[in-house]
């Protein structure tokens, strides 16, 4: 008995009266359906973290550069506004407890500082933690304030967010420049420009007064070290206000080339974010192509760096 294979159902005749389907001349077989991808591939996740990091370097750029220098020509205009209206109605602190008898916020106008050598008008801030230098120059807050018997300390960054004090290396002994607080207008002159390792200025005199304004030297964005202007007063002392903070007091955060260590909880926070926009990103690019993408996502991710980086900003020396 001999087996044979039946023939395929493509060879069998069609059955009688059936329509017989013929291919269409010229075009291939009709293929299945490919289903999109929802997944990133490889090299997509791996633009994406090359994303996340071009992100967070392009704004923190932009931060301590041309945008912190925007920021800061803002927060001038608003501060000085406020102290405008405060010096008028009488309400501007005039030492470390304001009229209602609590510490003074920090980033509160307390001060214009005027120096005419360097074309520098600045509004001084209570406080000298980088957050509040980001606003302008900073009083250190366990210091009497400008004008008043004692020692007044300004903190102010050397490039970052405006750079307001990076011009100090060129005064010299001898000019004089002002400060007006709630307590009047106070006159300063020069008695050195130092650095580090630089011999100290003889004590001064009980019941006289000192201006000390600090900032960064060495290298632009890089400083490795403090630069000193010493000032004595040469106008009428002020009467100094009670100060409960002593010399020392201050958290280290405020000290010169100090780091905001507050600065860490947001910083995971934004970060968080940012991780998550560039893996969107990701997706988005895997599901729905390059262009489209990024006219949505790009705007979202230059939001989200430019908050990362100001915190990163706020990790690094406050003189920057």
């Amino acid at each position: 008995m001999t087996l044979t294979t039946p023939p395929p159902a493509s060879a069998l005749p069609a059955a009688p009266g059936a329509p017989v389907a013929y291919p269409a001349p010229g075009l291939p077989a009709a293929r299945p359906a490919r289903r999109p991808r929802v997944l990133p591939d490889r090299p997509q996740l791996i633009g994406a973290a090359l994303t996340i990091v071009a992100a967070l370097l392009i704004g923190l750029v932009l931060e301590l550069g041309p945008l912190g220098g925007l920021k800061h020509l803002r927060d001038h205009q608003t501060g000085y506004a406020d102290l405008r209206e405060s010096l008028a109605t009488g309400t501007t602190p005039i030492g470390q407890l304001d009229g209602d008898g609590k510490p003074v916020v920090p980033g509160t106008p307390v001060a214009l500082l005027e120096i005419p050598q360097l074309g520098l008008t600045e509004v001084v801030r209570e406080g000298t933690a980088g957050g509040v230098l980001e606003l302008g120059p900073g009083h250190r807050r366990d210091s009497p304030m400008p004008g008043q018997a004692g020692t007044a300390v300004l903190l102010g960054r050397q490039a970052g967010y405006g750079g307001p004090f990076g011009g100090l290396g060129n005064l010299r002994a001898g000019e004089t420049f002002t400060v007006t607080t709630g307590q009047g207008a106070s006159t300063f002159r020069v008695l050195e420009v130092r650095r580090a390792g630089d011999p100290l200025p003889a004590a001064i005199k009980p019941g006289a007064g000192r201006l000390v304004l600090v900032t960064g030297a060495g290298p632009r964005f890089g400083p490795n070290g403090t630069l000193t202007v010493d000032a004595d007063l040469i106008s009428e002392v002020r009467p100094n206000n009670r100060r409960p903070m002593s010399p020392g007091a201050l958290p280290r955060s405020e000290a010169a080339m100090g780091t905001d260590d507050g600065a860490w909880m947001p910083l995971v926070l934004w970060g968080e974010l940012l991780l998550l926009a560039a893996v969107a990103l990701a997706v988005g690019w895997a599901r729905w192509g390059r262009r489209p993408t990024w006219i949505v996502g790009l705007p979202v991710l230059a939001a989200v760096s430019l908050s990362v980086a100001d915190e990163i900003a706020r990790l690094l020396p406050n003189l920057i």
